[in-house]
């Protein structure tokens, strides 16, 4: 088996956005993917930023030695973006002996991050120069070799696409179905139908503590909960919805959950309530209403206070909505569980895909150890 410096196949490129053009401002994480930048763009100069075009690589060689991870990723879009000036962005210098593709199948084997790993120096960030990068090898692979096992991965990732992008019909029906209420049905006001809850923990008989996202789900709670004790949170029942009244801090959104499975408790300065009659409301159908990026503008531009400013439940209670007949709602539900349960499958799929690169790597250099062995 032959291998081949790395830095014999690529080279940098320094393209910077001086004109301004290109506002798509992207970051590489710790996955190999690319990501929308969570930076702060206020003040920027982003004509310092790089240039990246499809076909092109991006890199952070600042913290491999703290993550363990390379991250890098390839740029398949068809509209260029722009990176980090601290990025490094490159690409490969001949595609007749080095398919980008190829190459990023070889970034995201665990043994290629191992070894970058050991390719960091000793300061404080434990980066990776990029000259050290350029010094580690890659195996030798035929280019047709390399099209065979690109061809294989892609036309999976084809499939995956195909999938996801069905979806997207699914979650126009739901939210064109929504939106037509809204203009058509009397609005009704939810106060009339749902009922704070103040159930607590007194038994200790709950221990599975949870908080609640912007994402409009539960999640496990980050809070340092050493010495604390359980007994006055509040319990969560399944059916029921849980929100944070303060609104202020939270990215113009409103951290809303409906407890969809176990019962949980949250802490006590939550709002727990539920719908007071199911066969009028479905909790599901509720829950899809606070979905909606309108709602949290409604929250948001309702909330009031100086320092902190929340959505209180007096607040929540004068929100008005379609109730349509229990019928209506339960079609809407129908194919909302659809969508859901299609998104848990997609989610499979790329995750079954993922571990794909380095299995598919694995066999390109086991085929070349046997040709090389044949060869003796």
């Amino acid at each position: 088996m032959s291998f081949k410096r790395l830095g014999d196949y690529i080279q940098k490129v320094n393209n910077r956005n001086t004109d301004l053009t290109v506002t798509n401002l992207l970051g590489v994480n710790i996955f190999k993917n690319f990501m929308p930048s969570v930076a702060n763009q206020s003040g920027l100069d982003l004509s310092k930023y790089k240039l990246i075009s499809k076909g092109q690589f991006a890199t952070n060689l600042m913290h491999v030695n703290r993550d363990e991870v390379l991250p890098v990723a390839l740029y398949t879009s068809d509209e260029p973006a722009i990176t980090s000036p601290a990025y490094i962005t490159f690409e490969v210098i001949n595609e007749e002996e080095l398919l980008p593709e190829f190459l990023m199948m070889e970034f995201q084997r665990p043994e290629f991050d191992r070894k970058a790993w050991t390719y960091c120096d000793s300061s404080v960030r434990g980066g990776l120069e990029w000259d050290r990068l350029c010094d580690m090898e890659i195996p030798d692979i035929d280019i047709d070799q390399q099209r065979k096992y690109v061809a294989l991965y892609k036309g999976l990732l084809t499939n995956q696409k195909v999938y996801e992008n069905s979806l997207t019909d699914l979650q126009l029906i739901c939210d064109t179905y929504l939106e037509d209420l809204i203009k058509k049905e009397v609005p009704k006001t939810l106060g009339d139908y749902i009922q704070q809850s103040d159930e607590r923990n007194s038994d200790l008989k709950v221990s599975f503590l949870q908080g609640v996202s912007t994402s409009k789900v539960l999640i496990n709670s980050k809070a340092n909960t050493s010495g604390v004790s359980f007994h006055n949170y509040k319990i969560v029942r399944n059916g029921q919805f849980v929100y944070v009244a303060d609104t202020s801090r939270r990215g113009e959104k409103i951290a809303l959950a409906m407890n969809s499975s176990e019962d949980c408790i949250v802490s006590s300065i939550y709002t727990v309530f539920e719908v007071k009659d199911a066969q009028v409301l479905l909790p599901e159908y509720l829950y899809l209403f606070f979905q909606r990026t309108e709602f949290d503008r409604y929250a948001r531009f309702n909330s009031w206070g100086s320092a902190r400013e929340t959505f209180d439940w007096a607040e929540m209670c004068d929100v008005k909505l379609p109730i349509p007949d229990i019928k209506i709602q339960e079609a809407i539900v129908t194919i909302y569980h659809t969508l859901e349960a299609r998104k848990n499958i997609n989610d499979q799929l790329k995750e079954s895909i993922k571990p794909l690169c380095p299995v598919l790597m694995k066999g390109v250099l086991e085929s070349m150890e046997v040709e090389t062995a044949n060869a003796i």
